[in-house]
């Protein structure tokens, strides 16, 4: 799913952005500087709302920036997201076992088939995952 959530940007006196989104629970990262800060502000968005998904939990309804006011250090900035994209580079890989015919397994070693690259490219085809 794609989202676009506003973000509170503060600068600290470190020079360090503070980075806090009020819409969504607990999301709040910081960065060194600017573009650090947007690249953290998009990671931990979309860990936030890739958690919510995992639970079947419904993802707040973003505020509009307008709706909050920062300090003269501060602005807000609209941060957007993607947790499909998100998922496939979070990704751990899990061990399946599955049964073939002897003869297919013997043809397949003996051909160097690396079976776990078949089975993500056939299951990918099959779901139509780029």
């Amino acid at each position: 799913m794609k989202y676009v959530y506003p973000a509170i940007f503060e600068r600290e006196e470190t020079g360090i952005y503070a980075i806090n989104f009020p819409d969504v629970d607990g999301c709040y990262t910081s960065g060194q500087d600017m573009l650090d800060g947007h690249k953290m502000a998009e990671d931990v968005l979309s860990f936030c709302l890739f958690d919510l998904e995992r639970e079947n939990k419904p993802a707040p309804n973003p505020s509009l920036p307008s709706a909050f006011q920062t300090s003269a250090n501060g602005f807000v900035a609209l941060i957007a997201c993607d947790t499909d994209k998100y998922r496939k580079l979070k990704n751990k890989t899990v061990k399946k076992t599955l049964t073939l015919p002897d003869w297919l397994n013997a043809e397949a070693e003996a051909a160097n088939v690396n079976f776990s690259g078949i089975l993500q490219d056939a299951l990918k085809q099959k779901l139509n995952i780029a």
